[in-house]
């Protein structure tokens, strides 16, 4: 972990990897993502950015912002990185479809 990278650029690197995920699967729907490995191979690189970035912002930032589920945002990410034999399309379909920053 690197802590010189400051929350801001952190914050960067999450709200890109959302335009990124989003420019993924623009215009997909559940069917055409469970069945198109690159969208949802890249779609998990960008949730494991995500993960990796709220892993390293400070605790000052995360209590600023409780609303956001970190526990579960790095979980994810955990999830991804360390159980990536049992990730499923089935189980990222209709969530990643709904993904939003605003």
């Amino acid at each position: 972990m690197n802590a010189k990278i400051s929350d801001h650029v952190r914050v960067m690197h999450i709200l890109d990897a959302i335009k990124e995920i989003e420019n993924y699967i623009q215009g997909a729907d559940k069917d055409s993502f469970a069945n198109n490995s690159m969208m949802f191979n890249a779609t998990l690189h960008q949730l494991e950015i995500i993960g990796e970035a709220a892993n390293g912002l400070s605790d000052e930032f995360l209590m600023n912002h409780p609303d956001t589920p970190w526990a579960r945002i790095i979980g994810l990410r955990n999830l991804i990185i360390h159980e990536y034999f049992g990730v499923t399309t089935r189980q990222f379909g209709a969530s990643s479809l709904s993904i939003s920053h605003n």
